[in-house]
């Protein structure tokens, strides 16, 4: 067993130029394989997640990212399958041209190499960044936080046990020790990783791409935004604001705060009523407050305060601010978003369309729930992050995202003068 990290990158380094050997027909069986193995080693993965969740109070917020259950790791293994129907996103021609002096130029899409991935209690992304490496060539080195150490070394021991029967060097996927040394390896190994990629919260992320000596795409937090317009639609405006907001709080893509025309104010206990079945707190400003006052349980009615815009919640949280202007809402997005999710609710196409070319944002919706921000939802399969940065890629990162290209030169002896 290798314990030193260098020999740890040095090793999945070399398994990363045995992919490029590997047929995307053997990918997909692999790929198929690992799905089936996650389904008959259910059992297993659940008994050394619930060793994790021993550990940790089911009141924080990353409790329900850490969970896995028989449905998830089902969704997990249809996520995985989905990967293998994907054409692969290697050898793809991107330009092509042929220069006057007969000499040819090819620019096709080739695997960065080794991507690293830190994460925190999120045992998913060990088979999800597994199978869009695998899917795109790459090798991967995951570090994992300790909440989840012993689901991800289930998921990989799992992962591993496939490749064998496949005849395939393990080491195209390593898991690191749970500790910081390890994360401080894997943010210097020039020369060994292309590329990393955090996933976690903003304290990570910062952390990442203050200490890394190598490129770093960053999947940011969500501090996502619903703007209620003058001219939305109540009925829409309280199943999306529900939906995103409930469907599963400790996700980057659930909402944190709603913005509302303050010509709606009387909707607003229709928009939020929903909101109370699930014990929402509602921090809400002046005009919100009063609004909602004697609409919503008290005790879930809070005064908001300047800390609670800006802050990702992941939680039954939610802030609410009111706005004179479609203008006006677009500014304090400016101001308070991350950069994820932002979404627009109206009948007013100009006012749509004027949310969609001004906010600066990975993804920007009209009249849809943010919680579609994923990258099975987009059909890339499943995703290794959401990118929140606009170098490179931007949004789900799915396999495309996760490849870069090379020039193939081909001549009959041409020289430069």
């Amino acid at each position: 067993m290798i314990t030193n990290t260098n020999q740890i990158f040095a090793a999945v380094q070399s398994a990363s130029r045995q992919l490029a050997l590997l047929g995307d027909e053997t990918i997909n069986r692999i790929l198929n394989a690992v799905a089936d193995a996650a389904i008959e080693q259910t059992p297993f993965i659940l008994a050394e997640n619930a060793k994790d969740l021993a550990r940790m109070e089911e009141s924080n917020p990353k409790y329900d990212r850490l969970k896995l259950t028989e449905e998830r790791l089902r969704s997990i293994a249809a996520d995985t399958r989905s990967v293998a129907t994907l054409p692969t996103p290697l050898g793809r021609v991107l330009k092509e041209s042929v220069r006057p002096n007969g000499m040819k130029l090819t620019k096709i899409s080739v695997p960065f190499g080794v991507i690293g991935i830190i994460y925190e209690a999120r045992p998913n992304v060990s088979f999800d960044v597994f199978s869009l490496c695998l899917k795109s060539g790459n090798a991967c080195v995951l570090k994992g936080g300790s909440d989840a150490d012993s689901s991800n070394r289930a998921i990989v021991s799992v992962i591993h046990q496939v490749l064998k029967q496949f005849n395939v060097d393990t080491h195209i996927v390593e898991l690191l020790p749970p500790d910081r040394e390890a994360t401080t390896a894997l943010l210097n190994a020039i020369g060994w990783v292309d590329l990393i990629i955090p996933r976690g919260s903003s304290s990570l992320i910062n952390f990442v791409r203050a200490n890394a000596k190598i490129p770093v795409i960053e999947t940011g937090a969500g501090i996502c935004h619903t703007y209620f317009d003058e001219y939305g639609d109540v009925n829409k405006g309280a199943a999306i604001i529900h939906n995103a907001k409930t469907r599963r709080v400790s996700v980057c893509n659930s909402l944190d705060c709603t913005i509302i025309h303050e010509k709606r104010l009387n909707d607003l206990p229709t928009l939020c009523q929903k909101l109370s079945q699930n014990e929402v707190v509602i921090y809400a400003d002046p005009q919100a407050y009063q609004a909602l006052e004697g609409h919503y349980p008290a005790h879930l009615l809070l005064h908001a305060t300047p800390e609670s815009f800006g802050t990702e919640f992941l939680d039954y949280k939610m802030a609410v601010k009111t706005v004179k202007s479609v203008e006006d809402a677009l500014g304090h997005i400016q101001e308070h978003g991350s950069k994820h999710s932002e979404c627009i609710v109206t009948e007013d196409t100009s006012h749509a369309r004027l949310f969609t070319q001004i906010v600066d944002a990975a993804c920007v919706y009209t009249n849809v729930s943010t919680a579609f921000t994923d990258g099975a939802q987009f059909g890339l399969g499943a995703e290794i992050g959401i990118s929140t940065q606009k170098l490179h890629a931007r949004g789900p990162m799915g396999l495309e995202e996760i490849t870069s290209y090379k020039w193939i030169i081909e001549g009959d002896g041409q020289t430069r003068q």
